[in-house]
């Protein structure tokens, strides 16, 4: 089952910088967050076992999965190499994550920060690519891709030894697209040219685009005064 993107929302809702009060998630908040977002007609929400230190699924399934029709949303989570240190803990894992968030099955799932080194090393060591198939198989994940954070040529590698992989999620803003160490530009031109779906993270740079220096914002508002700076 490929990837109908034409039912993609242009913009996601990510659960990794959720608001908080007395040091735990404020819940209150967050639930008008999401109402506010699926009244705006998005529909798709990022979250991984290891945001807000594995509150962050729990707080999706209160202000999501318990709140709204399973299917009209799309739920997307993430599975850690820093956590597996021996092939079973991919399912202990995976299991973990389908209680926390309270559903039976993921729509979109990735391997977390796929980039050169021990992080790439362990999804190869245990099969994790073999994995992620099994689990499709089993119609507990929809589709499964990658959250990348590595160079362009481990990316080629990637696609040319996993055809399995649907989607990749980059980091994509226009404050990355020439850096040397992100990549930007290459990889979004490389996924183009491969017609791969790809999920955009940190578009507004973890909110720093969204304020920027005065003299930046003057000529931003001087070329388009109606538009908000992160737009």
């Amino acid at each position: 089952m490929s990837i109908d993107v034409s039912k993609m929302p242009k913009l996601g809702f990510g659960l990794m910088r959720l608001p908080e009060k007395d040091g735990e998630i404020d819940m209150e908040k967050v639930c008008k967050m999401v109402d506010i977002y699926m009244e705006s007609g998005f529909n798709y929400f990022d979250t991984a076992y290891v945001y807000h230190g594995g509150k962050s699924e729990v707080a999706a399934r209160e202000a999501i999965v318990k709140r709204y029709p399973r299917d009209s949303f799309y739920l997307a989570t993430k599975l850690p190499a820093w956590e597996i240190k021996k092939a079973e803990d991919c399912d202990k894992i995976f299991n973990t994550q389908l209680e926390r968030a309270g559903v039976d099955y993921f729509d979109f799932y990735l391997l977390h920060s796929v980039e050169e080194g021990s992080n790439y090393d362990k999804y190869i060591e245990f099969n994790c690519f073999e994995w992620g198939i099994e689990k499709k198989k089993k119609g507990q994940i929809k589709h499964f891709g990658l959250s990348f954070h590595g160079s362009p040529a481990l990316l080629e590698k990637i696609l040319l030894e996993h055809p399995e992989v649907e989607f990749v999620q980059i980091q994509l803003n226009y404050a990355d697209w020439d850096n040397p160490i992100v990549h930007s530009g290459k990889l979004y031109q490389m996924l183009k040219e491969r017609n791969m779906p790809v999920i955009v993270m940190e578009p507004v740079k973890g909110g720093t685009l969204a304020s920027t220096t005065p003299e930046i914002e003057a000529m931003m508002k001087k070329h388009q005064p109606d538009k908000s700076i992160a737009s």
